[in-house]
């Protein structure tokens, strides 16, 4: 499938199709559930500025039918999006990309600063610390 002009991964997006995120591929024989593709996705492109502040991302149902994703594998997406200040939904005006979208970027970059430190200030080699980061992850 062919983006619309406009809405390919090298410019700026402007949804234009409200149903469609051209760019978004989600690997059915992949490992990461594809609420999680779509989610990383997502993020990646406001990350970029692929989708500026205030960009409006298709409706749910919408979204879910174009990719042939089931409506709550979508929704949870979004919802994970929101609870991470990305994204803002309200009923009629949909989901948009928020103002405050590094916000949560920014207090887990500060929180891994402090952590470096604490890491370093008690001895614990790089490679201990990162680990510990992974397994509090998992």
């Amino acid at each position: 499938m062919t983006p619309a002009p406009g809405t390919g991964p090298e410019s700026p997006s402007t949804v234009t199709d409200p149903g469609v995120l051209p760019w978004v591929r989600i690997d059915a024989a992949s490992s990461v559930p594809p609420y999680e593709q779509l989610r990383l996705q997502i993020l990646d492109a406001v990350n970029e500025g692929r989708l500026a502040v205030g960009t409006r991302l298709p409706p749910v149902r919408a979204l879910a039918g174009h990719l042939g994703l089931a409506v709550n594998t979508v929704a949870r997406a979004y919802r994970e999006l929101e609870q991470a200040q990305v994204v803002t939904t309200r009923s009629r005006a949909g989901t948009v990309v928020a103002a405050a979208g590094d916000a949560g970027r920014s207090r887990v970059a500060e929180a891994a600063r402090v952590f470096a430190d604490t890491a370093r200030a008690n001895g614990i080699p790089a490679d201990d610390a990162v680990a510990l980061v992974r397994a509090a992850l998992q």
